[in-house]
């Protein structure tokens, strides 16, 4: 029978050597003794040496303490001054309100920044490189507030989460007399510029993202067939083909230079020049980005003074067109003249002021879109915000509480702030 014996070494018990001699003695170690078991003197612990005694507080006088009271607020006093500042400050109540009021006044001073770019940074870098070397195919100026806009909103849309898709949006525009909405997410927002956009993409001989598009002449008719057409909801995927489509776009027309500018775009109802077309997608992607960013609670600024500029003044052209046809429509007061004013002839005139961000004067004609607009025929003078009138024609503010100042035939005024709402549409 094999065993092993207790050290480890095997023994088949025959005669077969093993590898340690029997009579060599076991080299087992023995227990190492405590000194607690000896009679030894256990060893004196090294002694611990004594903490410093605080710093003694400075003792100043009142007209010091209060001179370091500046010094305070900023954070720029020693420890020690500190120290003797606050102790002295639960002691006099004078120079705590004077502290108080130093603290107050050091906050305003040092407004917190906020951590996001400055919407007007990426044009600043781009302009500064282009001033280097000059781009080889340049994208037409009336292109550029949509490559701006578009790419602001992609970088919002790459910094927010998969649930965040999701978030409930309600798009708004103004039917008639009276504000509408839609509700949809912040996926659906996007399918809805996508496929509006296709308008621009279809002109310039791109895909349409919209196989319907015979039965879908308008904007949102565009809009509701993708959203029936689709087997599940909008989801975060709908990025790709909106970015991809931005890009061939700003491309496209980059290619066919600045002349194709004046290519009809059809919106259903009406058409617009590419060059106005252009502008027109640039403000409806901001303000869908606005509605977006409220959504997901996102800071999210107006375009840069140049771009938002040129969005006003497309909105103020579009005006005297807009009026024309609410008057046809009965929601309009009828022109003061028995007949259209002619193309060219001076009219009736109102002048819209935008102060602030992207601000300047329009001559808006009243009586017919053709009628030339005059100063000498000015019945009414309004002004509002840069910003202001934008929401205004997104039908983000209400035609009644949207001018600051007006002057002059109120009718008229009216008429012109709801036929500026009137520019919104799904």
């Amino acid at each position: 029978m094999n065993n092993t014996n207790p050290f480890g070494e095997y023994d088949d018990g025959g005669d077969a050597p093993t590898s340690r001699d029997e009579t060599e003695p076991r080299h087992i170690p023995v227990p190492r003794t405590s000194i607690e078991d000896t009679d030894l003197p256990l060893p004196t612990p090294a002694p611990t040496p004594f903490p410093s005694p605080p710093p003694s507080p400075l003792l100043l006088e009142h007209r010091v303490l209060k001179a370091l009271l500046g010094a305070w607020a900023l954070a720029a006093c020693s420890a020690e001054e500190t120290v003797a500042v606050e102790d002295h400050l639960g002691d006099c109540g004078a120079c705590a309100d004077e502290a108080l009021r130093l603290r107050e006044a050091v906050g305003l001073l040092h407004r917190p920044e906020s951590l996001d770019l400055d919407p007007a940074l990426r044009t600043r870098v781009l302009e500064a490189c282009l001033d280097r070397r000059p781009p080889r195919i340049p994208v037409p100026f009336w292109a550029t507030p949509y490559d701006a806009e578009t790419a602001r909103l992609d970088a919002l849309l790459q910094d927010i989460g998969d649930a965040e898709w999701h978030a409930p949006v309600r798009l708004r525009w103004f039917d008639g007399n009276e504000p509408t909405s839609r509700r949809t997410t912040v996926a659906g927002v996007l399918t809805h510029l996508l496929t509006v956009d296709g308008l621009v993409a279809v002109t310039l001989g791109l895909d349409d993202p919209l196989e319907t598009a015979a039965d879908a002449p308008t904007p949102s008719a565009r809009t509701e067939a993708f959203w029936r057409a689709a087997p599940f909801p909008p989801t975060r995927s709908v990025r790709g083909p909106w970015r991809e489509q931005a890009h061939n776009l700003v491309r496209t027309v980059a290619f066919a230079g600045g002349g194709s500018g004046r290519l009809p775009v059809p919106y259903g109802g009406f058409e617009l020049p590419l060059c106005d077309s252009m502008l027109d997608r640039a403000f409806e992607t901001w303000v869908h980005a606005g509605d977006i960013a409220d959504a997901v609670d996102y800071p999210y600024e107006p375009p840069s003074p140049r771009h938002l500029h040129a969005m006003i003044d497309l909105g103020a052209r579009m005006l005297p067109s807009a009026l024309a046809a609410r008057r046809q429509a009965g929601l309009a007061a009828p022109g003061r003249t028995r007949h259209l004013v002619p193309a060219g002839v001076p009219g009736r005139s109102l002048r819209l002021e935008i102060e602030g961000l992207g601000g300047g004067e329009w001559l808006i004609p009243l009586d017919s879109p053709g009628a030339l607009a005059s100063p000498d025929h000015e019945v009414a003078h309004v002004a509002l915000d840069g910003v202001e009138f934008c929401q205004l024609a997104a039908d983000h503010v209400p035609p009644e509480e949207a001018a600051a100042g007006q002057v002059g035939d109120r009718e008229a005024i009216r008429d012109v702030l709801f036929a500026a709402a009137s520019l919104s549409r799904m």
